[in-house]
């Protein structure tokens, strides 16, 4: 989809939570690709964070993003798949407002061209939760490629047409 050049560019205010038992600071490979990302298209890393594998923290956490009027968007990485660890889409939906299933259905449809039915197994998400969008890619370098490069680069690019995520933004507290 086209670009219009003759809107201005909105950065946006994006805190990326890495979901992992086994990853720190030095071997966030996703988190880092994630962010090197994010940056790279112009919105600003507003905060990052790591969290174990449990829901009520990972929830706890999200709530602090959700009331911080400085964060638009959370994507997070990781604690996604179907093992009993993996909690992430139980978390969203204790701080969810709505539910954006349509993320999810082309995240996989994206995700089946890279690894086939194996994309089967991912519960990649997105929910709105008060006026702050999050959305939940897994944790592998691949998923984050093809979650931000093909979906997420474009939807929180206020320039894309026909639409866009980021021209909701000033109506997405309304009731």
């Amino acid at each position: 989809m086209p670009l219009d050049e003759s809107r201005a560019f909105k950065p946006v205010n994006i805190a990326v939570l890495t979901v992992s038992d086994t990853r720190g600071i030095e071997n966030d490979t996703s988190g880092d690709l994630l962010a090197e990302r994010i940056v790279a298209a112009g919105h600003k890393i507003a905060e990052r964070a790591i969290l174990r594998d449990d829901a009520a923290s990972i929830a706890a956490r999200l709530r602090s993003w959700i009331d911080d009027d400085d964060i638009d968007v959370v994507i997070s990485t990781g604690g996604t798949g179907l093992t009993g660890r993996d909690v992430t889409p139980e978390a969203l939906e204790l701080v969810k407002t709505k539910d954006i299933p349509g993320f999810g259905e082309l995240f996989r449809w994206i995700s089946f061209a890279s690894i086939g039915t194996s994309t089967i197994q991912s519960r990649a998400c997105a929910v709105l939760a008060g006026g702050t969008y999050i959305f939940a890619l897994p944790g592998s370098n691949g998923a984050v490629k093809d979650g931000w490069d093909q979906i997420l680069v474009h939807q929180l690019d206020s320039r894309h047409r026909p639409c866009n995520f980021v021209e909701l933004m000033p109506r997405l507290r309304e009731v």
